[in-house]
């Protein structure tokens, strides 16, 4: 593709991964973007120098044609994934349930199996995987997200000690609140709701997790960042915060 090395961005069509393949070309890499709305992935393309190609992490045919397409790679950021609904166990949906733990774990997993070869044979591999707070502890209504998150993280984490001993790094990426179209996508669209989440708060924006893993990504080789944890400064955890009135 390029002399330069190649970086992997999946859910690159908008917020995190859209601002993740920006931040990672201007660092030097040649960033391939993958999502199902292809074409906002291509326009993002065209400005950085990159590579679009259509990925749908939810169907393992899609995951395959997209690897196939990657001769090489050094760097995979597994950014795609995403919440749907806020209730509590009890009215769970298990509908959204299970398009949650497929997105964000089955879909992480089958990526990062796909491109885990290319990573090692590159003699400098680096994975980094954008989880967030809800993978470190519940909040009410949030059991399907949170539990989704964990099992990712813990994906992620076991991966760490597995490859020992090969040339890939890890990172685990988790955002606090971020202005992004997430909570959009997790209220169905209901923008209302949606402004509410960051209602009275200053939130992280896509360019600020964007430049932390960038950041990550631009370290010596033998340099690890494990975990890398960032909130707004008015957000304590996930069920505190402080709210301008």
């Amino acid at each position: 593709m390029t002399d330069r090395p190649t970086a992997v961005v999946t859910g690159a069509s908008s917020g995190i991964g859209a601002a993740t393949a920006r931040a990672l070309a201007r660092s030097g890499f040649h960033v391939v973007l993958g999502a199902r709305r292809v074409d906002l992935c291509a326009e993002i393309a065209a400005q950085i120098d990159g590579t679009a190609l259509r990925l749908d992490v939810t169907d393992a045919e899609s995951v395959t044609a997209f690897a196939a397409a990657i001769p090489q790679a050094s760097l995979l950021v597994n950014n795609a994934g995403g919440a749907k609904g806020l209730e509590p166990v009890a009215d769970a949906d298990e509908d959204a349930w299970r398009w949650m733990f497929e997105t964000n774990v089955i879909g992480t997993l089958r990526v990062t199996k796909a491109l885990l070869p290319a990573l090692i044979a590159s003699g400098d591999g680096y994975i980094i995987t954008v989880t967030s707070i809800a993978a470190l502890e519940p909040y009410d209504n949030g059991a399907g997200y949170t539990g989704a998150k964990h099992a990712q993280a813990m994906l992620h984490r076991t991966l760490r000690g597995e490859l020992l001993g090969q040339p890939v790094r890890l990172t685990e990426i988790l955002p606090g609140m971020v202005e992004t179209d997430f909570s959009l996508v997790r209220f169905d669209g209901d923008a209302e709701k949606a402004a509410n989440v960051y209602k009275g708060i200053t939130p992280l924006t896509a360019d600020d997790v964007a430049d932390v893993i960038a950041f990550a990504a631009t370290r010596p080789s033998h340099v690890n960042l494990d975990q890398i944890v960032l909130k707004p400064r008015a957000q304590a955890n996930a069920m505190r915060a402080y709210r301008e009135s």
